[in-house]
């Protein structure tokens, strides 16, 4: 006989599905006040581009050295204590983890702000002033993710109790500094008004993270170590690869875009937005509804119970994704009037959004399957399918830009995903420890 899912556990898994739907949607629809704020106030796009492009150094390094760590091995370490409902050796690990990664990130942040001018025409095609800006916005982005260490951190444990609504909201707070910026700074600083203000919002994300896990339960102290993160160390390992290639991918889009006509890094940029909306709202928010109660089904050998949890997943999943990729391919139209993007752009913006939109199944999918190897604490197989997926977007790019432009991403990107999806799907049963019979 079947082990069937209680309907109370299951209602908790779309519980938290739909709230992290809702926040994830407010997320992006704040994140369009934004665009089309910055749209009005530099029109020419050339700011926004530097904007744009300013982020990934640093979300490379923060990628690589902290969120591997977070992202495949935190919730679940922390899940086999809250499946004990022992708050004080979570709040032990979550102490040692934040320590040990704000040293870590810190150190590597300070010393690439100061190299930063001479490595920067590494990064990036700009020249002149565009450059310069470009130098100053990085180090500042190298600062806002140093706040992110922290947030991200109490995000994680926000996660593994399923506290979403303050979990997903906070990335909203974030936007909002961006946006504040952009509308009280800019008529003070010029262009280094929107970073001022995304710098502020990434001070508020962090203090309302840490606030609501105090309340939760969690106590503040001051580790070196932990024991658990050597296992940590040993799980993010394959992580840090995965991640190095998908920040690397959207570093190298950016140095292609950079090199083709103003606007282009915009462009993408704000495709892939909209495409990101979908996939937040329907794929990430299943996956990272769903990514505790596997952890703690793998932690307990329940197996059978954990193909239930991926069988549901994954059938939701392919509804809701599929009819959201029908359904932003029909409101393109709308999306340009949201950000409120120059006619001269309109045409290219329209058939990046479409080629973006046939991805968003396959992404959404990976995030699914992604989670559940890192449930099961199997890492290494994911991270080598995520570097060929940014392999392949990669060589798509760069040897189609001549030819397509722009599109070149966004054909790489969509391809990339349906390769990684296709091993994911045969890997996990291979993989994972009584799912053979089960999937």
């Amino acid at each position: 006989m079947r082990l069937r899912l209680p309907v109370l556990a299951q209602d908790r898994i779309l519980g938290g599905a739909a709230v992290l739907a809702v926040t994830q949607f407010l997320a992006s629809f704040a994140g369009l006040i934004r665009d089309n704020l910055l749209n009005r106030t530099f029109p020419e796009l050339g700011i926004v581009d530097v904007y744009i492009a300013a982020f990934r150094p640093s979300d490379l390094l923060f990628q690589i050295f902290i969120m591997a760590g977070f992202s495949v091995a935190l919730v679940p370490l922390l899940a086999r204590y809250w499946a004990d409902e022992d708050h004080r050796r979570m709040s032990e690990l979550l102490n040692g983890v934040v320590v040990v990664a704000a040293i870590v990130f810190g150190v590597m942040a300070l010393a690439l702000a100061v190299v930063f001018p001479w490595v920067a025409p590494l990064f990036t095609q700009f020249t002149g002033e565009s450059l310069a800006l470009y130098t100053s916005f990085a180090r500042i982005a190298l600062l806002t993710n140093f706040l992110f260490v922290f947030g991200n951190a109490y995000g994680q444990y926000l996660n593994t109790i399923q506290r979403f609504w303050v979990y997903g909201l906070t990335p909203v707070v974030y936007t909002l500094g961006t946006i504040l910026g952009t509308v009280f700074l800019t008529p003070l600083i010029g262009p280094y008004g929107p970073i001022i203000g995304t710098l502020c919002g990434a001070v508020a994300y962090a203090l309302l993270r840490l606030l609501a896990i105090v309340v939760a339960g969690y106590r503040m102290g001051f580790q070196w170590w932990h024991p658990d993160l050597k296992e940590m160390g040993l799980l993010m390992v394959p992580r840090m690869l995965a991640l190095g290639g998908l920040q690397l991918e959207l570093l190298v889009f950016d140095r292609v875009a950079s090199g083709l006509s103003t606007g282009s890094v915009a462009i993408n940029a704000y495709a892939r937005n909209f495409q990101s909306v979908v996939v937040g709202v329907t794929g990430l928010a299943l996956a990272l509804s769903l990514f505790s109660p596997l952890s703690q089904a793998a932690a307990k050998a329940q197996w059978q119970r954990f193909w239930i949890y991926m069988h549901r997943g994954i059938l939701f999943m392919l509804l809701f994704t599929i009819s959201g990729a029908i359904a932003l391919v029909v409101a393109t139209p709308l999306a340009v009037w949201l950000i409120h993007l120059a006619p001269l752009y309109v045409s290219a913006f329209l058939t990046c959004l479409i080629l973006y939109a046939v991805s968003i199944p396959f992404e959404s999918l990976n995030h699914l399957f992604t989670r559940a190897f890192f449930a099961a604490k199997h890492t290494t197989i994911p991270a080598v399918l995520t570097v060929v997926n940014g392999a392949i977007a990669i060589a798509a790019a760069w040897t189609l830009s001549s030819r397509f432009g722009v599109y070149s991403i966004a054909l790489g990107y969509t391809l990339g995903h349906i390769v990684e999806m296709v091993g994911l799907v045969l890997l996990l049963p291979r993989e994972t420890r009584g799912a053979k019979r089960e999937f």
